[in-house]
This record gives C-alpha cells, sequence and structure tokens, in this order.
C-alpha cells in the first residue's frame, strides 16, 4: 500500500459500517499510515459514538502514532460499550500503563477475560513494578513460570525485573533449565540473559551446558562463537564460527563481522557484511560495516558518516526554572535499583517503559518541544541519493512521519556513563542533558562527560571520535541511530538525561 491508496482507502472510512472500518482501518494501521487514519477514525468514532469498534479504530489508530491521551480515552469508550470484549480490556489496561496512568486493576479485568494470555500477564506485571510493586510483579511472573516453565517471554520479562532490582535475573530460568535440561530454547534464552547481564563468565557457563545437553547445533556455534570472542579468546571464537557456517542474514551477519573486527580482520568482516546489505534487518550492519571501512581506510565510510548534516546540536529554548522541575518529575521516575538488562547505561538507572508516552503535563510538553526540533532537523538533511546508486541507511525517501520508537531517563552517578553503542532500530537517536554535575566545569581538558560519536572501543580502540559534543543543560544533539556513540567518564555527582529514538518511516509499497 502507498500513499496514495492510504488516502484513497481513508476517504471511504466516512460511509463506512464500524466492522469494515474496523477490518480496513487495521490495513492502514499495518501499512504504517495511522497519523493519516487517526482524523477520519475519530470522525468515525463521534458518527458512531454506540459503537465499541468505533471507538477501538480511534484508539488503534492513536496508540500506533503515539498519541496516548487520545488512544486512552478512545479505549476506555470503547470497554465501556463493550465490556466482556478480552482485546478492548487489555487494550485498555495496555495504554493506561503507557500514559503512565494506574493500570493494575485494568489488567487484573483483562486477565478475568483471558486468564492464559501472556500478553496480559506481562502486562500486569510491568503495571505492578510502575506502581511501586515490584514484589508483587516478581511473585506474579514466578508462578506462572513455575506452572509454563517453557514461557520465553516470561523469563525475559522476568530476568528485566530481576536486573532493574538488583536480583539475580538468571535465577528462575535456571530453575526451569533444571527442570528440562533439554530444551534449546531455554538454553538459548539463558545464554542471551546472562550476555545482556554482561557476565561473560555466566555465559560461558550457560554455553557449557547447552553443549552438554544438546552437542553443539549450528545456533549455539555461533552463541559460543559470540561469547568467546567477549571474552577475549579469538582462536576458539574462529573455530566455532567456522562450525557455526556461513551468515545467511543479517541477524547472524553482525555477530560475524563484530569478532572479526575484534579480530582486526576489516577485510573479512566487509565481506560478511556487504552482501547482506538491501536484506531484511540490515541496520545491524551499518555501524559494523562503517567500523571495518574506517580500519580498511575505505572512503565509503566517509559517504556513511562524516556528512555533517547528519549530526545536530540544538538548544531546547527551556529556562533554568523549566529544567529543574522537568528533572525533578524525572528523578521520581526512577524506581529501579540497578542499570537495566542489554543497555549501555553503567553507574546509574533508566526508567521502564517508553516515556514520551506518558501523559503528565511535563512529558507532554517536553515532547512537543523534541518532535519540533526533529522535523527541523529531518528538514536540512541531504536529499536521499540519485536512482542506481546505494541506498544511504539514513537518507530514505519518505522522511515522515516522526514517531518516537522507544525513549527513555538516564540517571548517572559518581563516575557513571554509557559505553559505546548503537540503537540499530531506530532512524536518528538523542541525547537531552538536563542535569549535569559541576566537575563537568572543567571538563575542556579531558572531556569528562562528554558524548562521543563515532568510537567504539571495545572493540576498535585505536579509532578515535570523529566528535565530541560538551554536554550543556537543555541541550539536544541528534545523530544517525547507526551510528557509535557513547559518554566519557566524570568524576563525580548526577548527570540526568533524556534519550529517545525516532523511527525509521516505512517507505511506500507499489500499489
Amino acid at each position: 500500500m502507498n500513499h496514495k491508496d492510504a488516502l484513497a482507502r481513508i476517504a471511504q472510512l466516512s460511509t463506512a459500517e464500524p466492522a469494515a472500518a474496523l477490518r480496513d482501518g487495521l490495513a492502514l494501521i499495518n501499512a504504517d499510515y495511522s497519523e493519516l487514519l487517526l482524523p477520519a477514525a475519530r470522525r468515525l468514532a463521534e458518527h458512531h459514538a454506540a459503537s465499541a469498534q468505533a471507538h477501538q479504530l480511534a484508539g488503534l489508530a492513536a496508540r500506533a502514532a503515539g498519541e496516548s491521551a487520545i488512544a486512552l480515552a478512545a479505549f476506555a469508550a470503547a470497554a465501556r460499550l463493550a465490556p466482556r470484549d478480552a482485546l478492548i480490556a487489555h487494550s485498555h489496561a495496555r495504554t493506561a500503563l503507557e500514559a503512565g496512568t494506574p493500570a493494575t486493576a485494568l489488567f487484573a479485568a483483562a486477565g478475568a477475560l483471558a486468564p492464559q494470555d501472556g500478553g496480559v500477564i506481562l502486562g500486569h506485571a510491568a503495571a505492578l513494578l510502575h506502581e511501586g510493586q515490584p514484589d508483587a510483579a516478581i511473585a506474579r511472573l514466578t508462578t506462572v513460570l513455575r506452572a509454563n516453565p517453557l514461557w520465553l517471554d516470561g523469563h525475559r520479562s522476568l530476568a528485566a525485573i530481576l536486573a532493574q532490582m538488583g536480583g539475580d535475573p538468571l535465577s528462575e530460568i535456571t530453575a526451569a533449565l533444571a527442570r528440562n535440561p533439554r530444551s534449546a530454547e531455554l538454553h538459548h534464552c539463558a545464554i542471551a540473559i546472562a550476555l545482556q547481564a554482561r557476565d561473560l563468565e555466566q555465559a560461558d557457563a550457560a554455553v557449557a551446558a547447552a553443549r552438554t545437553a544438546l552437542g553443539l547445533p549450528g545456533w549455539l556455534a555461533l552463541m559460543a562463537a559470540h561469547v568467546a570472542s567477549e571474552r577475549g579468546a579469538l582462536a576458539a571464537a574462529d573455530a566455532h564460527l567456522a562450525a557455526a557456517g556461513a551468515p545467511v542474514d543479517a541477524g547472524n551477519g553482525w555477530l560475524h563481522a563484530r569478532h572479526q573486527i575484534r579480530a582486526r580482520r576489516p577485510d573479512a568482516a566487509a565481506a560478511v557484511l556487504e552482501p547482506l546489505l538491501g536484506t531484511p534487518g540490515d541496520a545491524q550492519l551499518w555501524p559494523y560495516l562503517s567500523l571495518a571501512w574506517r580500519m580498511l581506510g575505505d572512503e565509503r565510510a566517509a559517504w556513511l558518516e562524516a556528512d555533517p548534516q547528519l549530526v545536530g546540536v540544538y538548544d531546547l529554548g527551556l529556562s533554568p526554572a523549566e529544567l529543574r522541575t522537568l528533572a525533578d518529575h524525572l528523578r521520581a521516575l526512577h524506581f529501579a535499583k540497578a542499570a537495566p538488562l542489554d543497555q549501555s547505561v553503567r553507574g546509574g538507572t533508566q526508567t521502564d517503559g517508553n516515556l514520551l508516552l506518558r501523559i503528565e503535563a511535563p512529558i507532554r510538553d517536553l515532547k512537543a518541544r523534541l518532535l519540533a526540533i526533529v522535523d527541523r532537523h529531518v528538514a536540512q538533511l541531504p536529499p536521499p541519493p540519485p536512482a542506481g546508486l546505494p541506498a544511504h541507511p539514513t537518507l530514505p525517501q519518505r522522511r515522515s512521519p516522526q514517531r518516537i520508537a522507544g525513549s527513555w531517563s538516564v540517571r548517572l552517578t559518581g563516575a557513571g556513563f554509557h559505553t559505546d553503542h548503537v540503537h540499530p532500530q531506530g532512524w536518528f537517536s538523542s541525547a537531552l542533558y538536563l542535569a549535569l554535575p559541576e566537575t563537568l566545569g572543567d571538563g575542556a581538558a579531558d572531556h569528562a562527560g562528554w558524548l562521543s560519536l563515532g568510537e567504539a572501543r571495545d572493540l576498535v580502540p585505536e579509532l578515535g571520535p570523529f566528535r565530541l559534543i560538551e554536554p550543556k543543560p537543555g541541550r539536544l544533539v541528534l545523530f544517525p541511530s547507526t551510528m557509535w556513540h557513547g559518554t566519557r567518564t566524570f568524576p563525580a555527582g548526577e548527570r540526568l538525561t533524556v534519550a529517545f529514538d525516532i523511527a525509521r518511516p516505512r517507505q511506500d509499497l507499489p500499489s
């Protein structure tokens, strides 16, 4: 479905019955046209005020467009009209959770309608966590997992909560493996969680346990290679990669390339990555291709990331008083005791959930300001490469809507920092500085606390950054999501930031 097709379908909604409109509206949402759909869906709900399906469509369109307040009101109306509809009840509860409003009672009601729905159970646990009941959230998931030890989504969610609250993220999956020692899925999950927890010793032990139970299938050989490479056992990683076989898609290609880069074989990394460009999921390949090209002195590295228009530094326009108010509001959302799994945070905490979906006034104002600056940044980008030339990952043809894919606040303390990392699930990523330690005042010499772009110090420490940006309260930095970024450490104090990813707009498909 392309833009013209989407407009034609939306024009027909005004005369459609709610059931047909819901069916067509779902097709539009799935084709990434929720912003176009939303005004028509809201008009449909006003015209069919007694139809739960009409309100449901408005809620779905609003939620997909990131309009939490509109979505919450629509799903509340739909739930009043269809109190026995389990899907509407779940959508109502989920939207309340995303909006930052009380949701535990709504999830309990949805659970009564669909007691075996894993999504409802996970949402209920998340709501308990957000409403100050982490022990209840952990108990809820633990009880279900004891009865259903092969439920992988449950293990992942429980591990994430345990990690944030300072517990052992592998405790329940270890118990599940004791009961199901030949479950390949559980072994895979255990290795992945150990890696996300940055516990390479535990990851190595999990690989060994999996090999004892399963031998060495291809997927395990690849994970064994990754763990060995991260531990610095490069020869062992080479042997495991040979056993795993050649990469067949982006999902395993980046693992091969990461090891080759660590082993200082950029030509081998490029040989893995370049044939996979243009295949599904290739966004995760570009960060490693950037490193390989830079190591090789390939001029395509400059084509990929050197254009100064790709990075923007902006002032958000908040007064000191407004910055303090926003910072105080965000500090109250930092309930975690430790850094989350699979994130770059070291020595700090990160808020849970998609921060900019919340509907409190300070957050809504912040979101509006941020999206206005994103619009400015996108408007000044260079044009896409001409037809016949390779596609650039940051310069697509279609560049709207500007939709937030994820957002969070990070509070670093002591000598906290971010490791060098990328966000290949996004299009543009960001750093907004709200509160900074006084020790950064003399950071110009050693760049304490500064944002580093282009460094991957764990993999290639000899490659320096191509840009260092000084943090200042109210400063927003935008950069391509596939670009390596991290922070330099600072001596002491609090560093409070907000970060978000802008989703890469889906490109139009032929009719």
